[in-house]
């Protein structure tokens, strides 16, 4: 338990930086977007490491390997856009249950679900996560925060280079003889 006496910054307030020199009513926009996709992104990791650990069938090795890669990227990417939200004058959202709650994606429900029905529910939240990150790219654009806009550009490229593997995990094999479709 914490000795502290005195909270040093309240969640939701921000505090204008000096060094950033970036408004207060722009930098308090920049990080409640920041904080959204930091709750988003420990959403889809949570998820991602429960397939992770559940992968079972002939691709076992491959895809838990893969989404062990996955995860590392996007727990990467959070620790990157936590630390934006901090430069800003922010306090990042930490804790399970707060991810849940400011997250506009669900994750899904605590059951084990063949690999398949898994992967494609990560595909759902990785399209929701790609939008979001689209449209706080811009809003980061035109506020002037171009390093926001540049380091949410770098996550959104490892989100869609993620979520275009996955895509092709999901499609038809080619491989598979004719007979053995019907």
């Amino acid at each position: 338990m914490s000795t502290q006496k005195h909270v040093r910054q309240q969640y939701g307030e921000v505090h204008e930086s000096e060094a950033l020199r970036i408004p207060e009513e722009k930098a308090e926009q920049l990080v409640d977007a920041l904080n959204t996709d930091l709750a988003s992104t420990y959403v889809l990791y949570h998820q991602i490491k429960k397939h992770h650990w559940l992968v079972e069938g002939a691709e076992f090795r491959d895809i838990h390997v893969y989404l062990g890669e996955v995860a590392a990227d996007l727990e990467e990417g959070a620790d990157v856009i936590a630390e934006r939200a901090q430069a800003l004058g922010g306090v990042p959202l930490s804790g399970g249950a707060n991810y849940e709650e400011h997250a506009p994606v669900s994750g899904e429900n605590a059951d084990a679900y063949d690999i398949r029905t898994s992967l494609t529910h990560d595909m759902e939240i990785f399209g929701d996560i790609i939008e979001s990150l689209r449209e706080h790219v811009r809003l980061a654009n035109n506020l002037g925060d171009y390093t926001t806009e540049e380091q949410l550009r770098e996550v959104l490229m490892d989100v869609e280079e993620h979520a275009h593997h996955l895509e092709h995990y999901l499609e038809d094999d080619t491989l598979v003889i004719e007979e053995s479709m019907e």
